[in-house]
This record gives C-alpha cells, structure tokens and sequence, in this order.
C-alpha cells in the first residue's frame, strides 16, 4: 500500500506543481518549439524516473544501441501495463510521440504535458478518427520526431499472449520510409495490474530489437507487417520471461 501512496501522490503533486512550468513551456514554444519539445522530455523523464523509484521496479534494457539516434524511429511494442509507457519513455533518444486512447485526453494536466511531448490521441471507435491519428503520427515522423505505438489497440490480459496487432499501424513507417524498432516488454504488469490496486516491487525485462525497414523485407512480410513483428515480438517475450 506505501507504494501506491507514494507514487500516486508523487504523481499527483509534480502535475499540480508543475502548472507554472506548463505556462513557461508555452511561452519557449511560441519563439523555439524545438527547445520547447526538449525541455519538456528533460521534465517528463525526471518524473518517471522518480515514479520507477518509488513502485520499486528494476529494469534491464537490452539491446538499446539498436536504436538508430540519427533518424526518427517508429517504436512497436506489446502493452501490458499502464507502466508501459514510464519505463520506455526515458530511454527514447529524441522528442517522441506515444499514441494513446483517446478518454486519456480528458485528464486535465496530464493532457498538456502529453501533448507537449507530441503525444497524439486514438479514437479506437471511429475509423475515420483513427486514419487522421495515423496521418499525424506520419507528420511527426516527417518533422523529426520519433513515435511509439502498442498495436494490440489495448492491454493484454495474460503475460506472454499478445492480442492481434492492428495492421494500420505500421502505415506510419511504410508511408515514412522509418525504421521500425520492436520493443519488447516482460512482466511490466507485475508492478500494478497483477495485484491491482496494489504497487510491489517487480523485475521487468524490455529488449529494443534491430532496427527494421519495411521496404526491405520479402513482399509477402510486407503485406502481413502486424503479423510478422508481432511473431518477433513473442518469440523474444519467450526468451527473456525465462531470465527474471
């Protein structure tokens, strides 16, 4: 129970405290939006760092030099975890924008600093919405930013099976020419949702693949891309789950 106290409050207190940061970080984005995205990734990683700390959790990353740190990436990972995105977050190497569930975008606070660092909002049940997301998320590619995307669409219920990867997803790298990084990501639902409401101390493993281009792969992996990062992405998930 002390850790989800801990980390709530934490949570709750750097989101109230930070409103003058957010007027600050409004007015560097009107003459520099670039130092703008960078400062506000500085803030925002200092902040999951503190909430990594306080939930207890230890974390090998593996394979972090795969990362390309001279272009835009698109990460594609699998989702277990509200953590997901706390733990990856301060390991990408440029401004990086996560496609989240579009109810997040009512939580006030939260919403401006997600949208700071380029986070765009999926309406899961308008398709019309959702191709507009996609088409964002190729601008920001476009403009030099990375994104990150769970194509399972939600969390999966059972470690180690991943629910289908939406196809969709991957346009953004296919109509970008972007790498494709696969991420990796072992027991993250240990630190909360395996014992909801409930925060323990959890070993996570996250594992970033070699980077990968669509257009090199054989035509018919070009056609089925969900399918295909979706087997690399469990074969790994099986390899690690045996190291915690």
């Amino acid at each position: 129970m002390i850790r989800l106290i801990l980390t709530a409050s934490f949570v709750v207190l750097f989101l109230i405290f930070t409103i003058p940061v957010m007027l600050v970080e409004y007015w560097i984005g009107k003459s520099n939006p670039d130092l703008k995205s960078k400062s506000s990734l500085a803030i925002v990683n200092w902040a999951f760092r503190c909430v990594r700390f306080l939930a207890g959790t230890k974390v090998d990353y593996i394979g972090l030099e795969n990362v390309p740190s001279d272009t835009p990436v698109l990460y594609i990972g699998n989702h277990r975890s509200y953590f997901d995105v706390v733990l990856t977050y301060p390991k990408v190497l440029r401004p990086t924008g996560y496609i989240a569930k579009k109810e997040i975008e009512r939580v006030p606070l939260l919403n401006t600093w997600m949208r700071n660092l380029h986070c765009l909002f999926l309406d899961r049940k308008d398709i019309k919405a959702g191709m507009q997301t996609i088409l964002q998320a190729i601008d920001l590619i476009k403009n030099g930013k990375s994104v990150c995307i769970f194509p399972e669409g939600t969390r999966s219920k059972e470690e180690g099976v991943l629910l289908p990867f939406n196809e969709g997803s991957f346009k953004i790298a296919v109509k970008t020419g972007c790498p494709i990084v696969p991420m990796t990501i072992v027991n993250s639902a240990g630190i909360f949702e395996n014992q909801f409401p409930f925060i323990k101390k959890a070993h996570v493993i996250i594992e970033y693949g070699k980077p990968v281009y669509a257009k090199d792969l054989p035509k018919e992996q070009q056609k089925h891309l969900g399918a295909y990062f979706q087997g690399l992405i469990q074969e790994t998930h099986q390899k690690n789950i045996q190291n915690l």
